[in-house]
């Protein structure tokens, strides 16, 4: 869905459609802003906003101290009076020292005046593992956010889909969390329009059809579900992959659809098992598909524990061939 036709596209990394989308809407909108740590002259850590600050100012491109939770709650700030701010997290796992101000505040102040205040703000952070960094540097907690009413939680896997859903999350008017999956950051590239469009918050993309099994996954972890499903194909198993997209609020009418064409799912995110999303998903097709289910939905996760430094990395990430045994177990059962 676009808001704009647009013919002329532009080949682009996942992280550089971060960028394109950020100078997009600073364009149209001078109430758009950026900032967070290293954000300005430097560009950030993975140069997401590199030439914003030359382009539109240090007044609309901020360098903030380290200090998550001033960074966060002047968002909130800014956001009840009018402004549309985009504050960067360096890493997900540098969020918890503004836990209090996105569970207290962020996702709770339309509520907490009846509407008379909403907050216009993405929250964006790098997050997940794959990439040999230290601690605190790989964790996938989307679960947290998910779990708190009052915050859309956007996990794009594509460039494409990166900006579309950015934009839409920055002219969304409640909060948004968009987390951006690091470590396809720079993995490949794809084919981005130059102008603004918009892709739905809360669709899922089904990006493999099949009629066998459905994988459902989101973020990273949707590139290791296809090439699963490519290798299995030789093998006379057809996997239907849906990529989610949006955590919060979940496309469940999509899951349940294909779950009901194909009697058999795999969940596959690199978040631990106890307590993540896969768990929902689990849930969800037994409440609106349970005579439609043929085998046990597998789970092919991260384990539960902490994440592991470089050694022990490959270990914990799921890859095509974890998600190739899940999702032979549900077809084999």
């Amino acid at each position: 869905m676009s808001t704009q036709e647009t013919e002329a596209t532009q080949n682009l990394t996942l992280v550089q459609s971060v960028r394109d989308a950020l100078a997009t809407e600073m364009e149209l909108d001078e109430d758009v802003l950026v900032m967070g740590e290293d954000v300005g002259k430097n560009g950030g850590v993975f140069r997401a906003t590199e030439g914003l600050w030359k382009e539109f100012g240090e007044d609309r491109v901020i360098d903030t101290p380290l200090a998550e939770s001033g960074i966060i709650g002047t968002a909130v700030g800014m956001a009840a009076m009018g402004l549309k701010p985009v504050p960067e997290i360096q890493f997900s796992g540098f969020m918890y020292p503004g836990f209090d101000q996105i569970v207290s505040h962020m996702s709770r102040l339309r509520t907490r005046s009846r509407s008379r205040f909403t907050l216009p703000m993405v929250l964006r952070a790098p997050y997940g593992g794959g990439i040999r960094a230290p601690e605190h540097h790989s964790e996938s907690k989307e679960a947290f956010y998910a779990h708190e009413a009052g915050l859309k939680v956007v996990i794009p896997s594509t460039p494409y889909d990166t900006k579309g859903l950015l934009i839409s999350a920055i002219r969304d008017p409640d909060p948004v969390v968009f987390l951006e999956p690091k470590l396809i950051y720079r993995a490949f590239r794809g084919d981005v329009p130059e102008g603004d469009y918009e892709v739905p918050i809360g669709e899922a993309s089904v990006r493999r059809e099949g009629s066998d099994v459905s994988v459902f996954t989101y973020g990273a972890m949707t590139r290791p579900s296809l090439e699963a499903a490519e290798e299995l194909a030789d093998e006379g198993i057809d996997a239907e992959v849906v990529d989610l997209r949006t955590v919060s609020p979940m496309d469940r009418e999509a899951i349940v659809e294909s779950f009901k064409k194909t009697g058999r799912a795999c969940v596959v995110h690199e978040a631990p098992k106890t307590g993540g999303l896969a768990g929902e998903i689990t849930a969800t097709l037994q409440e609106e598909a349970l005579l439609y289910q043929e085998a046990p939905v597998q789970r092919v996760t991260g384990y539960d524990v902490p994440y592991p430094l470089y050694a022990m990395e490959d270990y914990y990430m799921p890859n095509a061939a974890r998600v190739a045994d899940g999702i032979k177990d549900a077809v084999e059962f």
